[in-house]
C-alpha cells in the first residue's frame, strides 16, 4: 500500500507510528533518503499530529513520487479534508474540493479500495451540492460498497437515510448490518450510538452489552460507550472507568486520541 520498505529502520518507524509513537517514527523518518513510502509515513505521522499543513505537504510529494498508489491520494484526500474543516471560509471551499478530487482519485485507482470508497461516500454524503456532493451521488457508490462488504452496504443505506431524517428506515438497516456481521463490535456500536440519539437508552445500552460480550477491552467500545454516557448526562460513574481504562489501553492510529479521552473525562467531572 506504498509503505513497505526492506529496511529495518522503515519497518521500526511504521511500528512506532503503529504504537501512536508519532513524534519517534518522525525523528527516524529524517534519516532515511526521500522516496513516495518515506514521504506517506511522514505525512500520516503529522496528520495524526493535527498537523493537517505538514501532513498535505509531505503527501503531495507521494503522490508525485508514487502516483499510481491508492492509498497515497486516500490520505492526502483526508488531510485536506481536515484542512477544510479547520481552516476559514475562505479557504475551506477550495480544501474540501482537493480532498473530493483525491478521494475519487483514489477509488478510480483502485476500486477495491474500501477506505476511499467509504470517506469518497461521506464526502458526497455531507458536502453541499457547489462543493461536488449530493445525495445522488451517495446513492450511486453503494453498489460499488456492497459488492466489497455486505453489511458496510446496509451501514452506508442507514447513513443515506439518516441524512434524510428517515429514522425507521435507518434504524432497519443498522439492525441488519448488524445482523450480517455478529461478530463485528463496529456494527454493534453504530446501532447503540443510534439508539441513543434516537432517545431510546435501553435499547443502546443492549447493543452496548451485546458488543462487550465479544470484547470488553476494545478501545472503541470502551470511549464510545463512555462518551454516550457522558452525552446523555447518566452512568457517569460508568463512564469513569471505561475512560480510565481506555487511557491505559493499547492504541492504534485507527483508534480515538487519548486526548479526546481526557476531554471526555473532564466532561465528567463538571457533570458529577
Amino acid at each position: 500500500m506504498g509503505l513497505l520498505a526492506a529496511d529495518p529502520v522503515m519497518d521500526r518507524a511504521k511500528t512506532l507510528y503503529g504504537q501512536t509513537n508519532y513524534e519517534e517514527s518522525l525523528v527516524l523518518l529524517k534519516s532515511l533518503p526521500d522516496s513516495g513510502p518515506v514521504f506517506a509515513l511522514r505525512g500520516r505521522n503529522f496528520f495524526m499530529k493535527n498537523d493537517f499543513k505538514r501532513a498535505t505537504e509531505f503527501l503531495e510529494r507521494a503522490v508525485a513520487a508514487q502516483p499510481t498508489s491508492s492509498e497515497h491520494y486516500l490520505w492526502l484526500g483526508r488531510a485536506y479534508g481536515r484542512r477544510a474543516e479547520t481552516s476559514s471560509f475562505l479557504t475551506a471551499p477550495a480544501f474540501a474540493s482537493k480532498a473530493r478530487q483525491n478521494f475519487e482519485r483514489a477509488v478510480q485507482l483502485d476500486p477495491k479500495n474500501s477506505d476511499a470508497l467509504s470517506d469518497l461516500f461521506e464526502y458526497y454524503l455531507q458536502a453541499p451540492g457547489f462543493l461536488g456532493g449530493g445525495h445522488d451521488r451517495a446513492a450511486a457508490l453503494i453498489e460499488k460498497i456492497a459488492s466489497l462488504d455486505p453489511a458496510e452496504r446496509h451501514y452506508a443505506q442507514a447513513r443515506l437515510a439518516e441524512e434524510k431524517k428517515d429514522w425507521n428506515q435507518a434504524e432497519a438497516q443498522l439492525r441488519r448490518a448488524a445482523e450480517l456481521a455478529p461478530n463485528q463490535i463496529g456494527r454493534l456500536i453504530d446501532l447503540a450510538k443510534f439508539f441513543a440519539k434516537r432517545g431510546k437508552p435501553n435499547e443502546s445500552e443492549a447493543a452496548f452489552v451485546r458488543a462487550a460480550q465479544i470484547n470488553p477491552d476494545n478501545p472503541k467500545l470502551l470511549i464510545e460507550r463512555a462518551e454516550t454516557y457522558v452525552e446523555q448526562g447518566q452512568k457517569l460513574a460508568e463512564a469513569r472507568k471505561l475512560l480510565e481504562r481506555y487511557l491505559k489501553a493499547k492504541l492504534t492510529p485507527e483508534d480515538r486520541p487519548r486526548e479526546e479521552a481526557r476531554k471526555l473525562l473532564e466532561k465528567v467531572s463538571t457533570k458529577s
